[in-house]
């Protein structure tokens, strides 16, 4: 596949930062991502925009930018999957620490000082603030079980790998998925337990802008969800869930509590919603819960709103 380079190839190794960007099709953010990036306090990066074969003027604007900022490199590449250009970025980066952003969020000017102050002050592996969803002024040190477990709750952060600093070397040995499109579902539990401290604050320095033409789009607005999504969805989380009970086989209960309570939670959406494009999957992740509906019920994690959706729609 062939790849053409635009602006300066800064082949310092030094580098504090690389920002690494994926962009397709979003002429109408990308834009404003990139001026939040140039705006920001901390200013020793390289900010690497990955074109992911747009075919609009996502690219162009991004050359723009580069033709004003010798810190913007943008590589031009044939359409992919998101895993796919985030992979190029990576291979192309020399910054001692990865952060990564989308082409269509927003992050306050000190976002990129915040994470990596976090992230040396702690002398952690991942540093981790919160988002507009998930504000928490507080801080933790963590060790990767514990940053696992966080992770799987969902109330301080997520998956989504904006949010997040890595330390360069994690990267040696882990790459994104470059068939699936949920990636960062079975990669980010991979990279948490690869570090050895996890440094998070939880005050937001990240948002998330939702909106119909998001590739999760249907995580906010529920009625968006179809029979691909969910499957692929499943197929995601099984995988997850099989191999943290191998990794971390002492906390076998409590993963499967999370990949039980995310079965759950999608059976009362297509329930709730009517959605009889999913009623097929629907219905093997019911029969699949009908048999480990008495583990599932007195698992010591459970909810009450999972027990009363439990006995609305399996039991």
């Amino acid at each position: 596949m062939r790849e053409s380079l635009i602006n300066n190839q800064n082949e310092k190794s030094d580098i504090p930062i690389s920002i690494i960007m994926l962009t397709y099709n979003r002429q109408q953010f990308v834009g404003r991502m990139t001026e939040c990036i140039l705006a920001q306090t901390f200013h020793d990066f390289e900010f690497i925009i990955v074109d992911n074969g747009s075919t609009d003027d996502s690219g162009k604007i991004a050359d723009k930018y580069a033709k004003n900022d010798s810190r913007i490199r943008v590589i031009h590449r044939k359409k992919g999957t998101i895993g796919a250009g985030r992979n190029t970025g990576l291979d192309k980066a020399n910054g001692k620490y990865i952060a990564f952003v989308d082409d269509d969020d927003t992050c306050t000017p000190d976002f990129l000082q915040f994470m990596y102050d976090l992230i040396i002050e702690n002398d952690a592996d991942i540093s981790v603030c919160g988002a507009t969803w998930s504000e928490h002024d507080e801080k933790r040190i963590m060790d990767a079980e514990e940053a696992l477990l966080l992770l799987l709750r969902r109330k301080h952060y997520n998956v989504a790998f904006p949010t997040k600093m890595f330390r360069r070397e994690l990267f040696d040995t882990l790459r994104f998925d470059e068939e699936s499109k949920y990636d960062d579902i079975y990669l980010m539990p991979k990279m948490l337990a690869q570090a050895g401290r996890i440094a998070y604050h939880g005050l937001s320095k990240y948002h998330f802008d939702r909106h119909e033409s998001n590739n999760s789009a249907w995580t906010q607005h529920h009625e968006l969800l179809d029979d691909a999504t969910l499957r692929e969805y499943l197929k995601v989380y099984d995988e997850r869930t099989k191999w943290l009970c191998e990794k971390f086989p002492d906390k076998t209960d409590e993963w499967m509590y999370f990949n039980w309570s995310f079965m759950i939670s999608m059976v009362e959406k297509v329930k709730r919603l009517a959605l009889t494009e999913c009623n097929d999957i629907c219905e093997r992740i019911v029969n699949e819960l009908t048999v480990c509906k008495d583990y599932f019920l007195q698992s010591e994690y459970i909810q009450d709103f999972e027990r009363e959706w439990m006995e609305r729609y399996v039991i």
